[in-house]
């Protein structure tokens, strides 16, 4: 039998036609989902390598520049100091990168959305029904349309201003609270107060009104291509006013240059700082009533002033209770056992106080400064032997590598950062007002502070603070937080070659102009000036041995000599192991209380705990201290222990005078009284 013949396929039915076309359309879909997501792992993948190379820019910029510090100290080469040597190392590598790099990405086009009055933070876009999330950048002007950068490398080195007020501030401006040299700084507390918050208000006004007067004239001769009001003018005189004599302090502190002249120019800088910050926001927050925002409205200004007296008065009480509340818990736990978690946290507290005032809406800056302060009061005396090394070390350590990043970052952000805007009168008219400005801050303040002060203040002094108005890390900070209009962009553009000129031409000068003015170097840092109508005046006793000691007793700032009795009294006994007993200080009906705050180590030595970072200098006339069962008035006398008088006719110091004077830092056994002098063993002050 012979089979059928196969015949020709018929047509398909359109149901299976219908599921043909789908199966094949769903493949392609497939294997386009496939090829995309392909494309964004590799996207990612090359983020992430990007993210690597821009980290480890920075880590070798730091080492280059901690070698070449090292090859500087070894050679004695003072002309320039390593944050100059950092900045240089940016500007390389900034050369590099902006025109070593070719593009790497691009821009397809600009979408235009013209119905809507203002930009949004976060946008999401529908890409053929997917939809992206992009984020706010910031203004670009209508000139820069096509020159938006199109190199992923820079845009990867260019970081956001949060990280250096939230990581990189914090421990610079906390290593300077912490390692504050408290003798030479409450001596002069008075000066350095005057000269800080006065002087820096003085200073921001004077910049801001010439820096107006400059705008004038820019606008006069077709400079200016935007607004630039006044208020803009006084952020400028407030950003610019933050000194940063980073440079000069460290030749200072390398050639042991006067102490005092040290004390004036790092206590002004640390709190310069402070108060340059809270102006600033005090100045953002100036808003007039009316249709023209920028008048001047006294309501307004006189919030403003409130603004500022608030925030600063609510960060200075925020950093100085978490260092009371990290002293107590330091204090009344066992941690001390645990060097490593005693360690870790006290820097968590101290790191917290700068983010926990920020998020309250105060300034973070201020509240870490004096967290930093209360913390090297009372705190470190709590701490282990180990763990005292151990924070000291970690904070500098952090001070030193956060302040080089930056400077590096400057150097680097003269060729990166795309909104710069550079104006030669601006510019001009900028380092005149700066000049102008420091002047008008250091002579007359000086001039002032003389009048009330025992140790003047002398000329070659006042040339140097002069000279040493350095701009630094926190004008760069606060100028590079806000970029987004026309004229706080020349503002940062102008700043940073403010600070690029400042630390080269400055800082290299600091060794020559401290030769030029006769300014002491060499100097041991616990030892008094000597009488100098150069330096400060000394006050003569009876005799060449009561210099130190009359010059120990009258020095002190009274702003200080006040408080320090309460201090001494009440709050060193609960927050730390040293103090008298509370027993003693406090009334009988707080019996109870003062058993429990006081530290059981006070009860079982026989003499006063000497603190280790107490070396402050006291006008004894002032102080009625209590101590023991005794108690020291302003003429010497005291309640149960009496001072007894050698075969000489010399008055020896009692139990309590002796731990005063350790506490004043005058020496462990050596003491001065009236001209004369007695040099005894403790022993035998108590025989």
């Amino acid at each position: 039998m012979v089979p059928p013949l196969p015949t020709a396929p018929g047509p398909l039915p359109p149901v299976l036609l219908l599921l043909l076309l789908q199966l094949c359309r769903g493949l392609r879909a497939e294997d386009s989902g496939a090829m995309e997501e392909i494309a964004t792992e590799k996207e990612a993948e090359e983020s992430h390598r990007q993210d690597s190379v821009s980290l480890l820019t920075f880590i070798l910029l730091l080492t280059l520049t901690i070698l070449t510090i090292w090859l500087f100290k070894h050679r004695r080469v003072r002309f320039l100091h390593e944050t100059g040597l950092a900045m240089i190392y940016g500007l390389i590598v900034g050369v590099i990168l902006r025109y070593g790099i070719p593009a790497t990405s691009g821009h397809d086009k600009s979408l235009s959305c013209s119905q809507e009055d203002r930009p949004f933070s976060t946008l999401l876009v529908n890409v053929s029904g997917k939809f992206f999330e992009y984020t706010l950048k910031g203004e670009i002007s209508p000139g820069k349309i096509n020159n938006v950068e199109q190199n992923d490398m820079l845009r990867k080195v260019t970081f956001d201003p949060e990280v250096f007020f939230n990581i990189l501030l914090p421990p610079i401006i906390f290593h300077a609270g912490y390692s504050l040299k408290k003798r030479h700084f409450f001596r002069n507390l008075g000066s350095i107060l005057a000269y800080a918050f006065l002087g820096t208000a003085v200073s921001c006004f004077i910049i801001g009104n010439l820096m107006y007067g400059v705008v004038k004239l820019m606008k006069l001769v077709g400079q200016l291509s935007d607004k630039f009001y006044y208020t803009d003018c006084l952020l400028f005189g407030a950003i610019i006013s933050a000194t940063d004599p980073v440079t000069v302090l460290a030749i200072f502190n390398e050639l042991h240059a006067d102490v005092d002249l040290y004390a004036l120019l790092f206590g002004e800088s640390v709190l310069n700082d402070a108060v340059a910050i809270v102006l600033s926001s005090s100045i953002v927050a100036y808003q007039p009533t009316g249709l023209n925002t920028h008048a001047f409205d006294a309501a307004a200004f006189f919030k403003s002033v409130g603004v500022f007296l608030g925030i600063f008065s609510g960060s200075f009480a925020m950093g100085a209770v978490t260092g009371v509340v990290t002293a107590l818990v330091t204090k009344f736990t066992k941690l001390h056992c645990f060097p490593l978690l005693e360690t870790a946290l006290f820097f968590l507290m101290s790191w917290s106080t700068f983010l926990l005032a920020e998020a309250c809406g105060f300034t973070g800056v201020v509240a870490v400064l004096f967290c930093g302060i209360t913390q090297a009061h009372y705190t470190y005396n709590n701490l282990s032997v180990e763990s005292r090394s151990r924070t000291k070390q970690l904070f500098e350590v952090l001070h030193f590598l956060a302040e080089n990043f930056i400077f590096s970052y400057m150097g680097l952000a003269l060729f990166t950062f795309q909104k710069h805007i550079f104006s030669p009168i601006f510019i001009i008219g900028a380092f005149i007002a700066i000049f102008l400005g420091r002047a008008a801050h250091i002579y007359p303040l000086s001039f002032f502070l003389n009048l009330g002060r025992r140790h003047k203040i002398g000329w070659n002094f006042q040339h140097m603070m002069m000279f040493s108005g350095l701009r630094g890390a926190m004008a760069f900070a606060l100028a590079i937080r806000d970029t987004a209009t026309y004229s706080h962009q020349m503002m940062f553009s102008t700043t940073l070659l403010i600070v690029f000129f400042t630390v080269w031409f400055i800082g290299g000068g600091t060794t020559p102009m401290l030769s030029w003015l006769n300014i002491r170097v060499g100097v041991d840092p616990d030892q008094d000036p000597p009488p100098s109508n150069d330096s400060f005046q000394v006050l003569q006793g009876d005799g060449p041995d009561a210099t130190r000691g009359n010059r120990t007793k009258q020095e002190s700032a009274w702003i200080f000599r006040l408080w320090y009795s309460f201090d001494h009294n009440y709050l060193k006994p609960i927050l730390t192991h040293s103090g008298p007993p509370l027993t003693t200080t406090l009334p009988a009906w707080c019996g109870l209380l003062a058993r429990c705050l006081t530290s059981p180590q006070v009860y079982e030595n026989q003499e006063q705990l000497r603190d280790e970072d107490s070396d402050f200098i006291l006008n004894d006339g002032d102080l009625t201290l209590t101590y023991g069962d005794s108690t020291i008035t302003a003429n010497g006398s005291s309640g149960s222990h009496t001072a007894t008088t050698s075969l000489e006719g010399r008055r020896t110091k009692s139990s309590s005078e002796e731990a005063l004077e350790r506490d004043l830092g005058m020496g462990d056994h050596e003491v001065s009284n009236r001209g004369t002098r007695l040099v005894a063993t403790v022993k035998e002050c108590f025989t």
